[in-house]
This record gives structure tokens, sequence and C-alpha cells, in this order.
């Protein structure tokens, strides 16, 4: 997680950077630090050098590199072409060196994040409690393995689906005093749980109907986002304990909120 933090943070200075002294690169390809974007800006890193590319070396190049991208070269020129011209001359070679900095670190920091996360997967293939997490939608690999990192596999941890949910900050904090009664934040928590449910739950919204009609339902109360997220992370995660504590993976077909969600989409 801190990986990937530290890569957005950089992918985003490099983007700024080249707002400024290259704006032909940005948005060019899709993702600022993907492979064909970073080797472009090896090659390609001062506006003079971008100047001598035709629609015809640019698909040379392309083609020289693998890109399988669906952008025909012709496009891609054409955005370059339609962007504000960057620094030349001296100043756009003193440029380059700070670019190729930001691209060095970038390209290190995919490398590492790769390398983890294969390390990560080939873990999560011996652990007894895999398919309990990589069931759960929008999981993957990685995400479900830092679910079971969180979480663990001690069942005496958690005895009840309120003490997870309790601990990973998704439960409201009730203070009462005589007749006043105060629900609020609950700050006392594993913060490093709650980013991992919150994370995992705010995705699912986007292809369980069920999730998403639990997350539209707290915004129109009222809540705000990251609220309406927390109101989601509770009910995933005891979904979560009870698979959990089971050993079963997660089923659609037996969810029973999802399967009313999905009768009633079908009867209108």
């Amino acid at each position: 997680k801190d990986l990937v933090n530290h890569r957005v943070a950089v992918a985003n200075q490099l983007r700024a950077h080249l707002r400024n002294v290259l704006p032909a690169a940005v948005g060019l390809f899709k993702d600022i630090d993907s492979a064909i974007s970073l080797a472009f800006l090896t090659r390609f890193d001062t506006q003079d050098k971008i100047d001598w590319l035709t629609p015809k070396r640019l698909g040379d190049w392309l083609a020289k590199q693998g890109y399988s991208g669906k952008v025909d070269p012709a496009v891609l020129h054409h955005r370059i072409l339609d962007a504000a011209p960057g620094a030349t001359g001296s100043h756009g070679s003193t440029q380059a060196h700070i670019t190729a900095s930001y691209v060095a670190l970038l390209g290190t920091l995919v490398a590492q994040i790769k390398a983890l996360s294969t390390q990560i997967e080939a873990q999560l293939d011996t652990h007894a409690d895999a398919h309990i997490f990589t069931s759960l939608p929008r999981a993957g690999r990685v995400r479900a393995a830092r679910l079971l990192a969180e979480i663990g596999d001690c069942r005496a941890r958690f005895p009840t689906p309120e003490s997870l949910t309790c601990l990973a900050g998704a439960a409201p904090s009730t203070r009462q005093s005589g007749k006043s009664r105060i629900v609020g934040f609950r700050w006392a928590c594993d913060k490093q749980l709650r980013d991992a449910v919150t994370d995992f739950a705010a995705d699912t919204r986007l292809v369980n109907p069920w999730a998403a009609d639990l997350y539209d339902r707290a915004r129109t109360r009222g809540h705000d986002h990251p609220h309406a997220v927390r109101i989601l992370a509770r009910a995933w995660l005891h979904i979560i304990w009870h698979c959990w504590q089971d050993n079963l993976a997660y089923a659609p077909d037996k969810h029973r909120a999802l399967q009313r969600i999905l009768t009633q989409d079908e009867a209108a």
C-alpha cells in the first residue's frame, strides 16, 4: 500500500512537471507510469526530439516497443500536434534531466510493486483461508491478501461480528451520560484494518447491486462518501465474518439481500 501511494505521488509529480516542460507527453498514453509511457519519455524527453516525430516514425517506434494499444499512431501524433509547445534548446535539455529522474524512480517503484505482488500472490495460494477472501467481489489477489493479513486467521480473536467491525472502525462509537446519548466516529481502531476494509467496500459498489444499493441509501440519508463507505464496510464485515467462521467462500447466490435486489431489478 505504501509503495502504491508513493508511485501515485511520483506519477502526479511527473505529470505536473511535464505540463510545464513537455505538455505533449501528458495524456498521450492512458497511464503516465505505464511501460510505453516511460519508454516514450526516455526516448523523447525534450520538445526538440518530439518535433522530429511524424506519424510513420511514431508508428515504427511503437511497433519496436511492442505497443499493443488500440489507438492508431496517427491519432497519437495528432495529440502531440494539438498540445502546447514544450521547453526547447538548453532549457529543454536541463528539464530532461529532471524528467529522467522521475522516470527512473517510477520505473523502480513499478518493478518493486510487481515483484511484491507476485510474492504476495504466491504466499496467498498456500494459505488455508485464501478461498474465502479471493471469493469476495473486486477482491482480486493483492486486495484479498491484504484483507487476510489484516483480519488474520485466528477465529478466537473475533468471537462476534461486532468485535471485528469495532476494531475496523466500521461501527460508530456511542457515548451515553444520563439521558444524553452521542453517536460519533470511532477514532480508536486498527487504522490499517479500516483502510483495507473501506478500500475493498468502496470498490464493491461498482459490481455488486446490493453494495451499490446500501451505499446509495446511506448517501440519500445525508451521509457523506466516507461515512457511507463505512456503513457498507460494516455490512461486508458481517458477511466476511460468517464466511470466515464457517470456512466458506462468499456465494452471491446464497446472499439473500443481494438476491432480493436482483429479483426487484428483474421485476422492474
